[in-house]
């Protein structure tokens, strides 16, 4: 049972997989980042000096100023704003990873069609033929 786990392991798609997984979570907080630091930003000086990430609707009693003093108090809220900022962040993580893969993609189809050109490619004389031309050559 060992070996038939170490062989699973040692796999090449298990391990793919697995970088896969560091990678994307590593790149889950460069695309938050890129999301909270620069498109909200932009997005709220389109509309206004809006944040989306404080946006809430309170449903219990109480006034909060914020998001965060709501969820502190424990108030009932209904946090769209982040909701909204979580969807961004999807759209964003997909655009990349389609690009991603268009890309990679691209790099195999041209690998792919290199090896088929030199595969059409003629190949040199074979061992026999040089053997009779040297043959031939010594008779002349």
């Amino acid at each position: 049972m060992i070996k038939e786990f170490k062989d699973f392991i040692a796999k090449g798609n298990v391990m793919d997989m697995a970088v896969g997984i560091i990678i994307g979570a590593a790149f889950t907080a460069i695309v938050t980042s890129l999301v909270a630091d620069l498109i909200n930003p932009i997005i709220g000086l389109v509309t206004g000096g809006m944040d989306f990430s404080n946006l809430f609707v309170n449903l219990g009693e109480g006034d909060y100023t914020s998001l965060a003093v709501a969820r502190e108090a424990g108030a009932p809220i209904f946090a769209y704003g982040s909701f909204i900022t979580a969807v961004i962040n999807f759209l964003i993580i997909a655009f990349v990873v389609f690009l991603l893969v268009k890309m990679v993609n691209r790099v195999k189809d041209s690998a792919v069609k290199k090896e088929a050109a030199a595969a059409a490619a003629p190949a040199g004389p074979s061992q026999l033929d040089v053997l009779m031309e040297i043959r031939d050559a010594l008779k002349k």
